[in-house]
């Protein structure tokens, strides 16, 4: 990507009544100038006019709204212009097709939030918070999008820096006057500051289980003999035909992913291959996927009906797994209390194919989650893997320098973890904490001999 082109590209959904063109770029102001009815080159930003567009044969092509924004203050911190049109795809075209015969280029995949990346209006936890946005689909995704937009979560991240930046430069300091046999820094506070360190990155990478969770949706696996009526629960669930029901034994030997929010928590629900002894090649390697997915879910509805046993499967201790009989239409009346009373242990009685029982399920399953319909600005929740990543090299390399602080290793050593903790927190934001900014916070704060 060349960032001095003026770049240009549709930023609003196709189809609308009304589209966006977002231009940006040293020259957007003076290419929308040249296609635009009313003189704007010098216009003033947050300004915004009404005019007429021209096509590339000058000839009038709509009635839109330009606005102006000037550098610094854009989203790309750079000269922007947005043209609001009407949203036909032919004016859109067209217009596009004009502003690059006047100079700009066709903008690539996230090029504007690159560039303001690239011009310090975002840092990278932050450009990565807007896709998170514009994909949020329940309250809590938007709100933890939108804490990070914000930059919450970019602001712990310089506060730990600050402290590890604090803690590196006092024992580079040391290094320096190691033929002096001194110690600037206090070794009992130093110890306490790695604990306080370690504990909050601790904290911020527990917390992604529960936001990729949040982000992506907890994992529900339907496990159950063949033909019990695994596809009609996921039916059932998701509100549509999502999977083939058929009474013949084994037609699921895939699994079937499919998701839908219950009380404003995603839940991602699979459809898993009936488990049973069979000679059938292709349906043991269903057989193994049903397995492992229900090795892998936080949820497990372990599904039967009358006379069939449950299937026999080892869970982990912190699965939660609800026993479902399924059927039971066939041998009680739906105004049985089994359908409605909520059930003393994990197990409930439904009906797929009535939906019987199924808004009890529904509740249980809300219950199993454990998770917060709603988060206040106070909460930072990881829900990037690329994040999660980080903070756990970043509490390996902490481990480290405790461990060799604790057994009196040579300070040098503790001061290369002390570094690599550093470095894999930057790569967070892509604030890289470099020798040079050691140096500035030593005899910004130390003031060695004047």
């Amino acid at each position: 990507m060349n960032t001095q082109d003026t770049i240009c590209a549709l930023a609003t959904p196709p189809g609308g009544a009304i589209a966006v063109i977002r231009v940006s770029g040293t020259n957007a102001v003076s290419i929308t100038d040249s296609i635009f009815s009313k003189p704007i080159k010098d216009a003033e930003g947050y300004s915004l006019y009404f005019g007429q567009i021209m096509d590339m044969d000058g000839k009038e092509l709509d009635e839109v709204l330009v606005s102006i924004f000037r550098n610094p203050h854009s989203y790309t911190g750079e000269d922007c212009t947005e043209i609001s049109c009407h949203g036909s795809s032919y004016i859109v075209q067209n217009l596009l097709e004009s502003l690059i015969w006047n100079g700009a280029r066709q903008a690539k995949p996230g090029e504007f939030t690159m560039r303001a990346y690239l011009n310090g209006k975002l840092d990278l936890s932050q450009a990565e918070a807007v896709a998170d946005l514009i994909a949020s689909s329940t309250q809590t995704t938007h709100q933890m999008a939108m804490n990070q937009l914000r930059g919450k979560f970019s602001h712990e991240l310089s506060d730990l820096q600050g402290q590890l930046l604090h803690l590196t430069s006092l024992l580079e300091l040391e290094l320096d006057f190691n033929d002096q046999d001194v110690e600037f820094a206090n070794r009992q506070q130093l110890s306490e500051l790695m604990d306080k360190v370690e504990k909050h990155i601790s904290q911020l990478a527990d917390s992604f289980q529960m936001g990729n969770a949040i982000k992506n949706g907890i994992p529900v696996a339907i496990i159950g003999a063949p033909n019990v009526g695994k596809s009609t629960l996921l039916n059932a669930l998701v509100g549509e035909e999502r999977a083939l029901v058929s009474n013949i034994q084994g037609t699921t030997r895939d699994l079937i992913e499919d998701t839908t929010q219950i009380d404003g928590i995603t839940f991602r629900f699979i459809d898993t291959a009936g488990i049973r002894k069979t000679l059938n090649k292709l349906e043991q390697m269903g057989i193994e996927r049903s397995i492992q997915a229900a090795e892998k879910a936080k949820i497990v509805l372990l599904m039967t009906e009358n006379d069939v046993s449950f299937p026999e499967l080892r869970f982990r201790e912190n699965q939660v797994v609800l026993q479902v009989i399924n059927k039971c239409d066939i041998t009680m009346p739906s105004t049985s209390y089994l359908y409605h009373r909520q059930p003393t242990g994990n197990l409930f009685h439904i009906s797929a194919a009535k939906g019987d029982g199924i808004e009890l399920l529904r509740k249980a399953l809300v219950s199993a989650a454990s998770m917060p319909t709603n988060l206040d600005a106070s909460h930072s929740v990881v829900t990037n893997v690329r994040h999660y990543t980080a903070l756990r090299q970043a509490l390996e390399a902490l481990r480290r320098a405790k461990q060799a602080f604790a057994n009196q290793m040579p300070t040098d050593l503790v001061a290369e973890d002390l570094r690599q903790c550093l470095h894999h927190l930057g790569e967070i934001t892509g604030s890289e904490i470099t020798s040079e900014d050691v140096l500035q916070n030593i005899f910004s704060h130390f003031c060695v001999g004047k």
